[in-house]
């Protein structure tokens, strides 16, 4: 028989109820913090993979054309070659440099390989110093040509094979100027690496760009501003070098005068050169050429073609492609214009300033093997002589092989060294 009390077995049913619907309110509670957690954790840890950004297409260029022949070099194709891919690219050294209210900051609004902020600064001193320390640099120097050359490594890197650069260009030119427009060269470090030459009283200068002045009234002006807003993709290629390629189109355009890069060889005077560059390569079937390239360049200030470098840069700029923005640059533009009226310049041919191409630069570092060998070497060795006012080394390609005893590039440093037992001894033992 039951003798339960209804009223007990009430309570009872009732405190079941109650536990049931606590039990079901904490799992609810549960579940729910660990979909919140869950969450959180997704938004914390989750990758967010940037879309590529647009960028205007490339301008096609016209058929290439043939180049004059206003110095008359020889074009023996022994030394031409057809185009071929661009060289590796390897990450550009950015200096260290010191913070400056002037600087110029780019930092990428989205999440790329290139996560490091670029700095770039103008002047220490301000906007106008770099128009007046240039201008009173060539104004205090009977300066027969003005050259440039732009640097955006730490200073440390600029060694020997910079400063034999240095070394040609005032062996050919003795009574020329340099200023070396660069960051870390314009520093006490930089001044003792170029003491030196100071002391045998050559004319070399290194001061730091100011972009503002230098792309004042030009297309790239408003680019520039873009790009220090953070405007502008940077794309992979190094920002710096692309930067070089327009640091010398408007120094040229400011100033006029001529110039080269840090991995050239000057063998003979340019001085007697106006408004021309030169092609890199041949299309050996046609006879015409194929790429320019942008590492030699000799024009008056003002030049139209300068202009017109200055404004496909501004407005066709793409960080992404290799050689866009400087040789397939030089190449697009001057297969636009050239012949029309208004544009006076000329293209020389590949001896006068590329001789060898960059795939083939390490024969030049080469001591001979054979008698055959040998005589080649000498033939070659003689119409760079006769024929070339510069030798591109290609630095990239080149900066680790040996110079070998009796190699072509051996005989041309002896050729062109003023410090005849120093650089050019560590450069070559010939």
């Amino acid at each position: 028989m039951d003798t339960t009390n209804p009223s007990q077995l009430h309570h009872f049913l009732s405190l079941h109820c109650l536990y049931k619907r606590r039990r079901s309110l904490l799992a609810f509670l549960s579940l729910s913090l660990l979909l919140l957690l869950a969450y959180n954790g997704a938004s914390v840890f989750s990758l967010q993979i940037p879309f590529p950004a647009s960028f205007p297409p490339e301008n096609r260029t016209g058929e290439s054309r043939n180049w004059p022949s206003p110095t008359k070099l020889s074009s023996n194709v022994m030394f031409l070659t057809k185009e071929e891919n661009p060289p590796s690219i390897r990450e550009t050294q950015f200096p260290i440099l010191q913070k400056s209210k002037n600087s110029v900051i780019f930092e990428p609004k989205r999440s790329r390989k290139q996560k490091t902020v670029f700095k770039f600064l103008r002047s220490e001193a301000g906007s106008g110093r770099f128009s007046t320390r240039a201008k009173e640099f060539f104004g205090s120097n009977s300066c027969k040509v003005r050259f440039f050359m732009t640097w955006i490594s730490s200073v440390d890197s600029f060694r020997d094979r910079e400063l034999f650069t240095v070394e040609s260009l005032f062996r050919s030119h003795p009574h020329g100027c340099l200023i070396i427009v660069s960051n870390s060269m314009d520093s006490s470090r930089g001044i003792e690496i170029l003491r030196p030459f100071l002391d045998k009283g050559f004319h070399v200068n290194s001061i730091s760009p100011d972009f503002d002045y230098l792309l004042k009234h030009t297309v790239a002006e408003s680019w520039f501003n873009r790009l220090r807003k953070g405007n502008v993709d940077p794309g992979e290629v190094s920002l710096g070098q692309n930067l070089s390629n327009l640091l010398r189109l408007a120094l040229l355009y400011k100033f006029g005068g001529v110039y080269i890069d840090t991995d050239v060889i000057l063998l003979k005077s340019l001085s007697k050169l106006r408004n021309v560059i030169g092609a890199q390569t041949i299309d050996l079937e046609t006879g015409n050429w194929s790429r320019l390239n942008n590492a030699v360049m000799v024009f008056d200030k003002g030049h139209p073609l300068l202009y017109k470098f200055i404004e496909e840069f501004a407005l066709t700029f793409d960080g992404n492609k290799w050689g866009h923005n400087g040789p397939y640059l030089v190449s697009r533009v001057v297969s636009r214009v050239k012949g029309r009226p208004g544009f006076d310049f000329d293209v020389l041919s590949p001896m006068a300033f590329y001789p060898v191409d960059w795939s083939r630069i390490s024969g030049l570092f080469l001591g001979p093997r054979n008698e055959t060998h040998l005589k080649w070497l000498s033939g070659k060795l003689n119409h760079i002589r006769s024929q070339s006012y510069a030798v591109h080394l290609w630095n990239r390609q080149s900066r680790k092989i040996d110079i070998e005893q009796g190699s072509i590039i051996g005989h041309l440093i002896s050729d062109s060294c003023v410090f005849c037992n120093s650089s050019a001894s560590k450069l070559s033992p010939v």
